[in-house]
């Protein structure tokens, strides 16, 4: 058998709960998507639980799952990721973390934990903090990701991720000390705490604070940091499993996972990661990919967001326009590719969070033993062919399906 290619698409927290004001359907059983079903009437059906079930999965988590890794023992923390990202260069043995732009009063007290979602004039706040030089030899390397949001990296001997976070997590309370959580955590903590002073000694007075003061916006005049972790030393995913892979995404964090694990990323205009990305900009950039790539993998963040921000009727919209996306794929796609199209967790409306729900997932492409399941939905799916399986087990199926898996024994 040749071997094929394979497309992954990952729908960020498509899952739902039924919905009152959706007459108790799921946003994907109210929506309308013949294309998606489509795919689902000629392929194989099933749910997913991205790590476990009864598990609650993280983005970051989720999507190591997803690319072959067990994350319960290659996962270290978030900020790696985050910081891969925004373009930081991470080393094995950095401590990285995830940060916001915030607005603190005169006493440190956090007033806006978003700085007004800022969007302008990040960079320029970024690069007064990169290059800082700690005590006990701590290079600070910091980078602006999208709005407020931005990550730190540091750089020195005897680090730990064994730290709290310095972000109080609501508004009204005062930036926390950080304090080690384990004994080696000492010297990161350290680090952490003179990082916060230097923040708010440079960032105060910065130009682009003056000037959002003068407009009557808070200033971003600290960086709350949480999710230390250490850069995983991954074995790139073209050499475990002996492909060529690339991804595509709009979201900081998603294209830190990609680079974290060795794929190429590849740049898409109009992708945005918010609910204005083109969507159909990604389908036709993964239909170029396909030429040269062995694996693609394409997130595509909007369902996600109206999940967190409890948009129902925006969620069933962003899942039509999906649907314009699979009626490209449809066209576009020859029998040499394998396409699997599922989520990394489920984000119901209701919730306003990542639930452990089971998510949707289905895989087309000459081979495929085509069961009876006519629409994709969390409803329709669990009578599929596929069954019940975890995240870590569907890049084998595919591996499999294309023609690309190893013989278990003689």
């Amino acid at each position: 058998m040749d071997r094929r290619k394979i497309l992954l698409l990952i729908f960020d927290g498509l899952g739902d709960r039924p919905i009152p004001e959706l007459a108790r359907q799921t946003p994907l059983q109210t929506a309308r998507k013949e294309h998606l079903d489509w795919f689902a009437a000629n392929g194989v059906n099933g749910l997913m639980d991205p790590i476990a079930p009864g598990v609650k999965p993280g983005s970051d988590t989720s999507h190591l799952a997803l690319f072959g890794y067990d994350s319960r023992a290659v996962y270290t923390g978030r900020g790696p990721f985050e910081a891969a990202g925004v373009g930081i260069p991470v080393r094995r043995g950095d401590i990285a973390f995830r940060g916001n732009l915030a607005t603190v009063d005169s006493k440190m007290r956090v007033t806006d934990r978003r700085a007004g979602r800022i969007k302008d004039g990040t960079h320029d706040l970024a690069a007064a903090l990169d290059g800082l030089q700690l005590d006990g030899g701590v290079r600070v390397l910091f980078r602006a990701g999208t709005e407020h949001r931005a990550a730190l990296v540091l750089r020195g001997a005897g680090l730990s991720p064994h730290v709290t976070d310095s972000d109080p997590h609501e508004e009204g309370a005062v930036v926390a000390s950080v304090a080690a959580t384990e004994s080696n955590g000492g010297a990161t903590a350290h680090a952490v705490n003179a990082f916060t002073r230097e923040c708010f000694r440079i960032l105060k007075d910065h130009p682009v604070n003056m000037e959002r003061a003068k407009a009557g916006l808070p200033p971003a005049n600290m960086v709350l940091l949480r999710g230390a972790g250490i850069v995983p030393d991954l074995e790139p995913i073209g050499e475990r499993f002996h492909l060529k892979a690339a991804g595509i995404a709009g979201v900081g964090l998603i294209k830190g996972m990609c680079r974290a694990v060795g794929m190429d990323v590849l740049e898409v205009a109009g992708a945005t990661g918010g609910l204005d990305t083109d969507m159909v900009a990604k389908a036709n950039a993964a239909l170029e990919a396909l030429k040269t790539y062995d694996l693609v993998a394409v997130n595509v963040k909007a369902p996600d967001v109206c999940g967190h921000d409890g948009l129902a009727n925006e969620k069933v919209r962003t899942i039509e326009r999906i649907d314009a996306m699979m009626a490209t794929l449809k066209i576009g796609l020859g029998p040499e590719v394998v396409l699997a199209a599922t989520a990394d967790h489920s984000t119901p409306v209701m919730l306003k969070d990542h639930s452990a729900d089971p998510v949707p997932v289905l895989i087309f492409g000459e081979g495929v033993r085509v069961d009876d399941v006519q629409k994709f939905d969390e409803i329709s799916a669990a009578k599929g062919g596929l069954g019940r399986i975890r995240g870590l087990d569907l890049l084998p199926i595919l591996l499999d399906l294309s023609g690309r898996s190893e013989k278990f024994g003689a």
